[in-house]
């Protein structure tokens, strides 16, 4: 297999190598190819859990199991939601005996 690269990769690789953590430019390319399947698996994860949530979401809407909101009453949500994020930060600020 042939391979070409930038010279901006291909310093990136030599960089690599001359940390001394990686034996040779193969190492660098395998481990970026591992990295790269592991982002790639990571994606199709959240991907299925989204897939999973919208599922969810739109069974409650066929089962009417929602709440609708007007200007007041949304304004009344994120008004109580900033209080309770507020809250929750204080809490967390607070010093440890």
């Amino acid at each position: 297999m042939n391979v070409s690269l930038t010279p901006i990769l291909e310093e990136l690789i030599q960089q690599k190598v001359a940390t001394g953590l990686y034996n040779s430019a193969s190492e660098v390319v395998r481990e970026a190819l591992r990295l790269l399947e592991e982002r790639d698996e990571m994606r199709k994860m959240k991907l299925g859990t989204l897939r999973e949530e919208i599922g969810v979401g739109l069974a409650q809407l066929e089962r009417r199991e929602v709440s609708e909101y007007d200007d007041q009453s949304l304004d009344t949500l994120a008004t109580d939601v900033k209080a309770t994020g507020r809250k929750r930060l204080a809490a967390r600020k607070k010093p440890r005996a």
